[in-house]
């Protein structure tokens, strides 16, 4: 290290990887497919009771079927069932009309047809919750559909749609009772159908295909359940993913603006209150130079409240806000602080987050340079590379132990450790040369964005 600002350049360091902190996810806005569940403590949707997905207590609560909100198959098996059931029974009214010429019975028959198909069609418009309409609906059906087997057995399988009906509206226990009396009626039919013979299948056959439908449709519909508990689980941990993202960026901001005010009212503070200390002590003996200190206060004041200004506006430098771009910010300061200003390479435009980020490391290295290192020169040097911009501010003051200074141990303030987390914010990297006695370079690099190759 020399004594006008240069040090020998070393390799251009490997950037760390860019990051930007606070800043929240994409998944963190989208909009959350189940705003209407009330929010619990935690923040989060409220999930379903994994019982069976409609919430606490039976399944007689009024309000919308979860399963039709949420399970798009519910409303295509409910057709295909409806379906299924006016082809069985179409088809075992054919084969009663068939089997059995014009009887007696045939016109009871008919119209009981007719009214469970009547009946049966009216069944989606009272819903799938089981009220009290609903379930004197279903009681009814099943009663019709008795007296239709006790008179034509040929009707017992049309009793399919009418387990998945019953699953679907009751809770376990009913629909379980309410399958095994189907059941029943549905082997007392076949056994009419048989004229006598014994065939065991007719007795055991029901009850299987009974169960199994039951099986899986207690299977399906507690999967469904379990997988909207866990998508409820993962909406609200989601939500509070976000709310952490935000807390994290809310303390990022902080931490910005500390530096901020470190960087420029509080070193403008400071360093107007150590003229205005200087002017007192030499006001009566040295009264010119005690005016020289009180307006030399009086520009610093007027620096900080342009920059005061500037929070308010968009919390850009003052100096950049007065246009010139980072060279004329820099030289203005250089100025002020009566230091030298040399622009190495040839100049590239700059983000303004990387103009700003530089301007506020200079500001504060001459601050400590200033008030610590007792210099009497300083010097700024802005060199381009080809990947990066480096920003180099030496003096030939006191000097400190760069290994303290990261240690905390004999080095007041957190000047470095602003310019340190500045520099890194954009990917860049912040050296500290120094040796008690022979002064301090201090040396930012911020790489610069990769040129975009051109297309053929």
């Amino acid at each position: 290290m020399d004594r006008t600002g240069r040090h020998p350049r070393h390799a251009a360091p490997t950037p760390p990887d860019r990051r930007t902190p606070g800043a929240p996810p994409a998944a963190a806005h989208d909009p959350d497919p189940r705003a209407g569940h009330p929010p619990n403590r935690r923040g989060g949707a409220v999930a379903p009771d994994p019982r069976g997905a409609y919430g606490p207590g039976p399944r007689g609560a009024l309000g919308p079927d979860p399963r039709a909100a949420h399970d798009p198959d519910a409303g295509w098996l409910a057709r295909v069932m409806h379906v299924a059931f006016f082809l069985l029974l179409g088809a075992s009214l054919a084969r009663f009309l068939l089997r059995h010429p014009w009887e007696a019975r045939s016109p009871w028959i008919i119209a009981l047809c007719g009214a469970l198909a009547a009946l049966y069609l009216l069944g989606p418009v009272l819903g799938t919750r089981a009220t009290p309409r609903r379930i004197a609906w279903l009681c009814t059906v099943v009663a019709v559909w008795v007296v239709l087997v006790v008179l034509a057995p040929s009707f017992a399988w049309c009793a399919v749609p009418l387990f998945y009906t019953g699953l679907r509206t009751l809770p376990h226990r009913a629909a379980f009772g309410l399958v095994a009396l189907l059941t029943a009626f549905v082997v007392f039919a076949q056994v009419q159908l048989s004229h006598g013979g014994w065939d065991p299948n007719l007795i055991v056959a029901p009850p299987a295909v009974a169960a199994i439908a039951t099986g899986v449709f207690v299977h399906a519909d507690r999967q469904a359940a379990r997988q909207r508990a866990l998508i409820d689980d993962l909406i609200r941990t989601r939500r509070e993913l976000a709310a952490i993202e935000r807390r994290e960026g809310t303390l990022a901001e902080r931490q910005r603006l500390s530096m901020e005010i470190h960087d420029t009212l509080a070193q403008g503070l400071s360093s107007q209150q150590m003229l205005l200390q200087a002017a007192d002590r030499t006001w009566d003996s040295d009264p010119a130079t005690a005016r020289r200190h009180v307006r030399t206060a009086e520009s610093i004041a007027e620096r900080n409240l342009a920059e005061a200004r500037r929070f308010v506006h968009d919390l850009a430098p003052a100096d950049l806000a007065e246009g010139g771009g980072l060279e004329q910010a820099l030289r203005g300061l250089a100025a002020r602080e009566s230091a030298e200003f040399r622009v190495d390479g040839t100049p590239v435009p700059l983000p303004d987050r990387a103009q700003s980020a530089l301007l506020r490391i200079a500001q504060g290295a001459l601050a400590n340079i200033r008030e610590h290192a007792a210099a009497t020169s300083a010097a700024l040097t802005l060199t381009y590379l080809d990947d990066q911009v480096v920003l180099d501010v030496a003096d030939d003051g006191s000097g400190f132990d760069p290994s303290a200074a990261r240690d905390g141990g004999g080095v007041r303030g957190h000047g470095l450790p602003a310019m340190r987390v500045r520099a890194q914010q954009l990917g860049g990297t912040l050296t500290v040369e120094s040796t008690p006695g022979e002064g301090t370079v201090l040396s930012a690099a911020i790489p610069l964005a990769p040129p975009v190759e051109a297309r053929p």
